[in-house]
């Protein structure tokens, strides 16, 4: 099935039912690329996810987004910290999965124009090995990163790239 990735928008993760994330996040397809979620995700986890979501808005003036393709959720993601750095992530479910290039773009073009930084990185658990549309849209490898004892692989896409 092919999509118009164009009619995507946007909106805050609290402006969405919760059902719709919960059912994401407890995908298996999803699941196994983010090793940081452990147990079932219901109702309490998605409040705290959705809490600590919105803080990176509070605090940084950017933040992930709810993905809507008309008017169904296709996911979430988009930009937050992560340490000195500016992280581009995307959970998507498998049928939007396509939707990945587009989406990066738009973020990294976010990143560059708005908020004026040289570069953004995507930190990839080592279940995704499949990577080379992540080197097609211009990033690199750019070491590991662990974070509660999980391994991620660290890509980094900076400004002169996307001449």
């Amino acid at each position: 099935m092919s999509h118009n990735y164009r009619r995507i928008s946007f909106r805050r993760l609290h402006e969405v039912s919760p059902h719709v994330i919960i059912d994401l996040m407890n995908d298996p397809d999803v699941r196994r690329h983010l090793p940081l979620a452990r147990g079932h995700f219901g109702i309490r986890e998605h409040q705290h996810f959705v809490s600590a979501k919105e803080r990176i808005w509070e605090e940084n003036g950017y933040g992930p987004w709810a993905f809507l393709l008309d008017d169904d959720f296709v996911g979430w993601g988009g930009l937050q910290p992560e340490g000195d750095d500016v992280d581009v992530a995307l959970v998507l479910h498998r049928a939007y999965w396509g939707a990945g290039r587009f989406l990066y773009m738009k973020f990294i073009n976010y990143a560059f124009e708005e908020l004026g930084v040289d570069s953004v990185i995507t930190l990839l658990p080592i279940s995704r090995t499949r990577v080379a549309g992540m080197r097609r849209l211009g990033f690199h490898e750019d070491g590991e990163v662990t974070i509660e004892g999980e391994v991620f692989n660290r890509y980094r896409f900076t400004r002169d790239a996307n001449r």
